[in-house]
């Protein structure tokens, strides 16, 4: 990296704490700092929606297996969100704001009290809490890797300098902060993803390299399943990618709560829907030929950032990397925020008398306070990430695989079709996905290596399977239904009506 790359990268650290101070002025209390009121515009939740599910990973983790794989990468995984976009637009998205309006959360996890019962509320807080660590570590150890790889920086110090630009902003501006970045990033990332795609058909065939590059290319690159990434894996992360995108990971289930109603919310899915439709082909394009270009590599998860240095003037490399850092720290930022307003919504109370939230004011220190330490023990985490199983160990094997279980009563308790299953469902379900993970990774592993090619599926499968068999089958052999909760869940398919009052920030 030369002077101009890391004017580039300053400008834009720069930028992102600008934005955060910006934002703090609209910040008057926690459902300011979580969820914007419920006035965040539906097209701008639509692309940090969108912008969330990126991260360094998808320069590192998903690069490697664009290089070693091929097409197949996109279809595992921009298809399979872009049907779990749609699947929520239909049944998810409207219900949380309308969750807000009703019962005034500006946590996931609260209408939960309500839905089931305190103690189901608190294991899915906790246990969600310390999973979503690994996943923001993942991205912590990604983004170090590019930074190694651009401008050889030590992995401690990338950890610390990323994770300690995107503390200060997260912790300052909350929500707006996290969508104004997102839409940042979205402009960012254009731009370097284009340049990066020119640059690689000028070196290659032009304009026809994206059809003319498979012909060099190894045959099963152009499949849509090749190695681990097989039919059934791609199966599995459709249900998988439905729990995490339409809420299962907090930070995108707190974008939906902030737009003003349902109608709102599922327009912004619906873009966010076609936007993993469309761009992922441009952003992997450069990844799907980075073979040709640098044939042979040991470390594949190093060829974007590798075709970047090659083939980019300097500015742009820099513009390429800080677009990589704006997806991690978007993204990483988002979930802090997510995280701690469950700790302070959900968790803190439980400890005080009377079961009571806190003070407004106190409220938003320990929402900045909270986020500040969730940060903290996650850049821990990414700094041992090897002990984990790296990038993808973290990413596919830990969140993928455990995210199911958490996910599936917060998701399919706000539906009607469930309204059977009560508080033993969920906690038995959550209970069962994870007991499923423990001994898929310490017991079952040396018999699920026989599967080959398909053993990933099973890991990442069978613990959400068995959430939704337990939760589903459980609500039938034991309804626990009250008509309060019939009540919650019928109001949840309609919008409020004019001149109905939404209940801001205490529960119902």
């Amino acid at each position: 990296m030369g002077t101009l790359d890391w004017i580039v990268v300053g400008a834009y650290f720069l930028v992102m704490v600008a934005i955060g101070w910006w934002s703090k002025r609209r910040i008057k209390n926690a459902a300011d700092f979580f969820v914007a009121g419920g006035k965040v515009p539906w097209w701008l939740v639509g692309i940090s929606h969108h912008m969330s599910g990126y991260s360094a990973a998808v320069f590192v983790g998903y690069a490697a297996l664009a290089y070693t794989t091929g097409f197949a990468v996109y279809v595992w995984w921009a298809i399979s969100i872009t049907i779990a976009c749609v699947i929520g637009a239909i049944f998810f998205a409207p219900r949380w704001p309308r969750l807000r309006q009703r019962l005034g959360i500006i946590s996931p996890l609260e209408y939960l009290a309500v839905r089931f019962n305190v103690a189901t509320e608190q294991v899915l807080a906790w246990s969600g809490a310390l999973l979503k660590i690994f996943d923001v570590a993942a991205k912590w150890t990604a983004s170090a890797i590019l930074l190694n790889v651009f401008a050889g920086v030590p992995m401690v110090w990338g950890v610390l300098l990323v994770g300690g630009v995107t503390m200060i902003y997260s912790t300052i501006g909350g929500i707006w902060a996290d969508v104004l970045t997102d839409f940042g990033q979205f402009v960012i990332q254009f731009v370097a993803a284009i340049a990066l795609a020119v640059a690689v058909m000028m070196r290659l065939d032009g304009a026809a390299t994206p059809i003319t590059m498979w012909k060099q290319l190894p045959p099963e690159n152009s499949l849509p399943f090749n190695g681990t990434l097989t039919l059934g894996f791609f199966l599995a992360y459709i249900i998988i990618s439905t729990l995490s995108y339409n809420g299962g990971t907090w930070n995108l289930a707190m974008r939906m709560i902030a737009t003003e109603n349902g109608k709102e919310a599922k327009r912004s899915l619906l873009l966010s829907a076609g936007l993993y439709l469309i761009w992922p082909l441009v952003l992997f394009f450069p990844m799907w030929a980075a073979p040709i270009l640098l044939p042979n590599l040991a470390k594949p998860d190093q060829s974007y950032a590798l075709l970047a240095t090659e083939l980019l003037p300097q500015g742009l490399i820099g513009l390429v990397l800080a677009g990589m850092f704006a997806h991690t720290m978007a993204m990483t930022s988002s979930d802090s925020n997510a995280i701690a307003s469950v700790v302070v919504r959900d968790i803190i109370p439980q400890f005080r008398k009377g079961k009571s939230f806190l003070p407004e004011k106190t409220e938003l220190f320990f929402s900045r306070l909270i986020t500040f330490l969730f940060i903290t023990f996650s850049m821990i985490i990414a700094l041992t990430s090897d002990s984990f199983g790296g990038v993808l160990g973290l990413l596919i094997l830990w969140f993928g695989a455990l995210v199911g279980p958490v996910a599936v009563p917060m998701l399919f308790g706000m539906l009607p079709y469930f309204r059977r299953s009560g508080s033993s469902a969920a906690l038995i379900s959550t209970a069962g996905g994870l007991l499923m993970f423990a001994l898929n990774r310490w017991v079952l592993a040396d018999w699920i290596k026989t599967f080959g090619n398909n053993a990933q599926a099973w890991t990442v499968a069978t613990p959400v399977l068995v959430s939704i068999i337990l939760f589903v089958a459980i609500g039938f052999i034991k309804p626990e239904n009250t008509p309060e909760t019939d009540a919650l869940i019928d109001s949840l398919n309609e919008d409020m009506v004019a001149g109905e009052a939404d209940v801001e920030g205490s529960r119902a």
